[in-house]
């Protein structure tokens, strides 16, 4: 008895058949999960470059609107920035959707922005606190566009490494262990089939050797009968 993948397989034409189904089965999904890897590999190098970009898109301004921001803390303090931004309505709506890349589930948001214009009084800010939500307000999109791409890159990683390690599975683990276990239900069978052979033989043999006997009986039977014969049909003496 043979082991393949954990289940045991006995060494039978049945047997036979459906482990060289498996190993088909086994091939085939491979070869899917090898697409499947081609593609996520593919598709994480263009997002890598797409998050790059993203990157690089808001780093300056996004700069220019924490220096805006750090030199009207420095001039306003920070009791008032967190008075004036207590006191700030929302100002920007974000909706989440779910979008699938090589059958993964990635997040995406949208973004929109109500057009209200800054919300608190200009007596007690300054020029520098004006640019700084107007930048933040600007740069905002770019910001969620590379969290999402990032996001995207990290569950696709995810993603591949899982189709790895079930393509090292297949490769090194289970079809491995179906062509063993073909190689074992094949040569048990065909030491079955020898056995049979030799056994038939021998069984060829005595039954060859049996017909020979009982024919020398039945000849040796005849004989006596002839001789009992001619010893009757002798004429005998008066």
């Amino acid at each position: 008895m043979s082991v393949a993948s954990g289940n045991k397989v006995l060494p039978t034409k049945i047997g036979l058949i459906q482990t060289r189904r498996s190993l088909r089965t086994s091939r085939t999904v491979y070869k899917i999960l090898e697409d499947k890897r081609e593609v996520l590999l593919k598709r994480l190098d263009e997002m890598i470059n797409e998050a790059q970009k993203s990157r690089d898109d808001m780093w300056e301004p996004l700069s220019e609107a924490y220096r805006q921001l750090f030199d009207s803390y420095l001039r306003l303090g920070p009791a008032k920035l967190e008075s004036v931004a207590s006191s700030t309505p929302p100002t920007v709506d974000v909706n989440v959707n779910v979008r699938t890349i090589v059958s993964v589930s990635v997040p995406t948001m949208q973004i929109t922005q109500k057009n209200v214009g800054l919300t608190y009084g200009f007596a007690d800010t300054n020029a520098s606190l004006d640019n700084a939500t107007r930048m933040m307000r600007n740069v905002l999109p770019g910001i969620l566009k590379a969290a999402e791409v990032e996001n995207a890159i990290f569950r696709l990683a995810t993603e591949l490494e899982k189709t790895q390690r079930l393509l090292n599975a297949l490769e090194y683990i289970i079809i491995p262990g179906y062509q063993d276990t073909i190689k074992f239900i094949s040569a048990t069978l065909e030491e079955r089939e020898r056995e049979e052979f030799v056994r038939l033989k021998h069984v060829k043999k005595v039954l060859e050797r049996r017909k020979e006997e009982v024919g020398k009986v039945v000849e040796h039977s005849e004989k006596e009968e002839k001789a009992t014969t001619t010893i009757e049909n002798i004429p005998r003496k008066k």
